[in-house]
């Protein structure tokens, strides 16, 4: 038996099959239902949305006569009386289809005119359906506007176009227009699964989003692309086969280019570049693929949405990069995909676009030059230093003197450190041990000299930042040193490997074990609280200042709580 293409085959028959057109759906089947019936009709939309497939439903609608021949007006056409069978084969002698693609001259629209014009043979109404309307000439417009305004009660008049901007506004004021809508993707998707379970065919879940991006909103070409598909997976579909059918590239190649560019990793972003040029990826698929991962990372950090794909690797890149700096990537690779078509060669172009990111300052610290030393220096590292100068006060503080008023008071000396107090100064970290961590202090200072050698960075830096200490175990040969996260993305294997290398690098060959749960105290935690001391420090010994309590009390200043910028500190904007 000779094989229908899909296209045709699920050609819907009634309005019940249509699918994505709801609101188009619904205004045709009331007025059917109502019998407040239009003479003229405009379908617009892009191609393989329907509008032809309206057209004959609406016919089959306004001429259908029912299995038992004594049917009327419907907005659900029987599908087996003669009238039905021969709209839907194309042989109905009432309804009469004109391609205005092809047939746009004078003559041709008269001519049609001229038979619509005779009463119906078989059914109620003759029903004249010109596709690609707004390709007519001028004067076939004009030949048809009289009959388009009044014409007999028998005939109906259906127009389709993809362009309704070059239909005359004399044509469209005659006409009830419906705009039917591109589809998306997951109704797309939807739809496919059960037109395969129909079919029998074995379809991977993960493939059919694939092939409802690409039909870019058209289930007709969504159709045509599963036929293809079918044919290319020899009777399968499979997520590789299609990628590879549609030249997809694989979100994890995405994933892997943003871990590089979040670790200021040049290198590795020209080596997997050159890769993906070596298995002949598209380069501008590749910046498609950057595109959409950018946007669910954006999602994550600004809507606290779930990704529905690569959940863990999207909320660790999420971490990864601030929030500015994902946008600015998004930006680039769409401007990148203008200036493809521009660059001597395309992937000369990609690998441009990826380190213009990292020129403007994106990802972590950049690496240096300078190689790194083998082993991370036993020596306790250096302690936050004191805030050498005297915090200004708020402008709000010193406004200038009237010459009538009090000489302002001296302020303190900016050479002069702060005095310390035991209450408000923060613990100074331990220095890193020398052999196997024992305690959660020890953990801290290890990870402090991994930070000041600058041998973890992005993600692996977050880990070891965040994660608090659980104990060791295991034997000697297999040691595991276990630590606690609270954020799910810090667990992922991405980052343990990372951290594990730096560890053993620093002379700690050991095995990860990270879980998830509450983290009371770590390095970040620990950070942020010495900052805080810092800041109340500041705050204490400024108000005790006899100098400054005389221009608060001069001027009735007050110190704007956050004002005060330490040295090392950014201000707060």
């Amino acid at each position: 038996m000779l094989h229908t293409a899909l296209a045709r085959k699920y050609r819907p028959r009634h309005f019940g099959q249509m699918v994505g057109q709801a609101h188009v759906v619904q205004a045709l089947s009331n007025a059917l239902r109502s019998q407040r019936l239009h003479h003229a009709y405009l379908f617009t939309g892009t191609r393989g949305i329907g509008k032809t497939t309206v057209s004959r439903i609406l016919a089959k609608s306004l001429n259908c006569v029912g299995p038992d021949g004594n049917g009327g007006i419907t907005d659900t056409p029987c599908g087996v009386c003669h009238v039905c069978e021969q709209i839907d084969s194309g042989r109905f002698a009432d309804y009469i289809e004109l391609d205005a693609a092809s047939n746009r001259g004078v003559d041709d629209i008269q001519s049609v005119l001229e038979q619509a014009l005779y009463k119906p043979v078989n059914g109620r109404f003759k029903v004249l359906m010109v596709d690609e309307v707004h390709m007519l000439s001028t004067t076939a417009f004009n030949a048809m506007l009289k009959t388009l305004e009044e014409p007999p009660e028998y005939l109906k008049f259906v127009l389709a176009t993809t362009d309704p901007q070059k239909v005359p506004v004399t044509v469209l004021s005659r006409c009830l227009q419906f705009n039917l809508r591109p589809m998306a993707p997951a109704t797309i998707a939807e739809h496919l699964q059960g037109l395969l379970q129909q079919e029998s065919v074995t379809a991977q879940a993960s493939a059919l989003p694939l092939l409802g991006l690409a039909a870019r909103g058209s289930m007709r070409d969504a159709l045509s692309l599963t036929d293809q598909a079918i044919a290319y997976g020899n009777g399968e579909l499979t997520e590789a086969a299609v990628r590879d059918m549609l030249g997809l590239v694989d979100e994890t190649w995405g994933l892997q280019l943003l871990e590089a560019l979040a670790a200021a990793d040049g290198a590795a972003v020209v080596q997997h570049v050159q890769t993906l040029r070596e298995v002949g990826q598209s380069a501008q698929a590749v910046l498609d693929v950057l595109t959409e991962t950018l946007h669910a990372m954006a999602l994550v950090q600004l809507a606290q949405a779930n990704p529905t794909n690569h959940a863990t690797a999207i909320q660790a890149l999420a971490l990864a990069l601030a929030p500015d700096e994902t946008q600015l990537l998004y930006s680039l690779c769409l401007q990148g995909r203008q200036d493809l078509t521009w660059a001597p060669d395309e992937y000369a172009g990609l690998s441009m676009v990826l380190l213009r990111f990292l020129a403007f300052g994106g990802g972590s610290k950049k690496k240096t030059v300078t190689p790194k030393p083998e082993s991370v220096p036993e020596a306790t590292p250096p302690a936050i230093a004191e805030p050498q100068p005297t915090p200004e006060l708020s402008p709000q503080t010193t406004p200038d003197p009237a010459p009538n008023n009090p000489p302002q008071a001296a302020q303190p000396d900016e050479t002069e450190p702060l005095a310390t107090t035991p209450a408000a100064t923060a613990p100074e970290l331990p220095p890193a041990p020398v052999g196997e961590p024992t305690s959660h202090d020890q953990w801290c200072a290890l990870v402090e000299s991994l930070l000041q050698a600058e041998r973890v960075a992005a993600l692996a830096r977050e880990l070891a930042i965040r994660s608090m200490w659980q104990g060791a175990q295991g034997e000697p040969t297999a040691r595991q040193w276990c630590v606690q996260v609270e954020a799910p993305a810090l667990a992922d294997d991405s980052p343990r490997r990372r951290l594990e290398q730096a560890l053993a690098q620093a002379g700690y060959p050991v095995k990860l074990v990270v879980s998830l749960g509450e983290v009371t105290d770590c390095v970040a935690q620990r950070h942020q609280q010495h900052q805080a001391a810092q800041q109340q420090h500041a705050v204490q010994t400024l108000t005790q200042d006899p100098d400054v309590q005389q221009v608060m009390q001069a001027f009735g200043g007050t110190i704007v709580p956050g004002s005060l910028v330490l040295p090392g500190q950014p201000p707060n904007t």
